[in-house]
């Protein structure tokens, strides 16, 4: 399947424009359906596109959104997703949008895992949008290449939409994780960076098919889920 590039000079304006796309897949899902879904990820990348998103007229009392991944800390900790996706995303209008969180109280993260999956259980059909990050070392959600789990999160074959996964290198180490299998019952995948680095890595991804040595390349070599690449310069 062809993957669709949007390129900008300038991180705002690709920003506005990534809101502006995503605004327009929701209307469309709750047209379609009477609802929408809306998965998005953590970090300092999609921190100006929630800003432009939340200003966008939409109704916002018929989407529900969600985390691709969630680190094992508390909900108000500074490393939460759960957190940042409130403080940026979920304000104003958008403060109506339901959220899933990842995290839940549990005595493991492989029992948390477990509890987002239920939690995700009723938004069993295609997700209208996933946005996704990739690390420099062409991880995404949180399916590291140095992962004891990265064949799990890849391949999982049980069917969960979350599994409990391990980063080797950065604390907080355990993190809850959708699957590839999850993250592609989608109708559509963006991938949003930026700068020179990721755009080779970009490339790199692109050339090769070893996807537990980048597992990015799970979303950007694949056939069932169109793929949109909205990267700054």
């Amino acid at each position: 399947m062809p993957l669709h590039l949007h390129a900008s000079d300038s991180a705002t304006t690709l920003d506005a424009e990534l809101a502006e796309w995503v605004a327009s897949r929701l209307k469309e899902g709750v047209a379609r359906r009477g609802m929408a879904t809306l998965v998005v990820s953590g970090g300092r990348t999609p921190l100006g596109f929630f800003r432009q998103l939340r200003g966008i007229p939409l109704e916002w009392g018929k989407v529900t959104v969600t985390l691709s991944d969630e680190r094992w800390v508390p909900n108000d900790h500074a490393d939460s997703n759960e957190r940042l996706v409130r403080e940026h995303l979920l304000r104003d209008a958008a403060s109506a949008a339901a959220f899933v969180p990842l995290k839940f109280d549990a005595e493991t993260p492989a029992h948390g895992a477990r509890l987002a999956s239920a939690a995700l259980a009723p938004h069993h059909e295609a997700f209208d949008v996933v946005i996704l990050g990739m690390g420099e070392d062409g991880h995404t959600a949180s399916i590291f290449p140095d992962s004891p789990q990265v064949l799990a999160g890849l391949h999982d074959a049980s069917n969960a939409a979350c599994i409990a996964t391990e980063n080797a290198t950065k604390a907080p180490r355990w993190r809850i994780s959708m699957t590839a299998p999850r993250l592609l019952n989608a109708h559509n995948i963006v991938v949003h960076i930026s700068g020179a680095a990721k755009w080779a890595l970009l490339g790199e991804a692109l050339a090769g098919t070893e996807t537990e040595r980048l597992p990015i390349r799970f979303a950007l070599q694949q056939e069932r889920t169109p793929c949109h690449v909205f990267w700054c310069r």
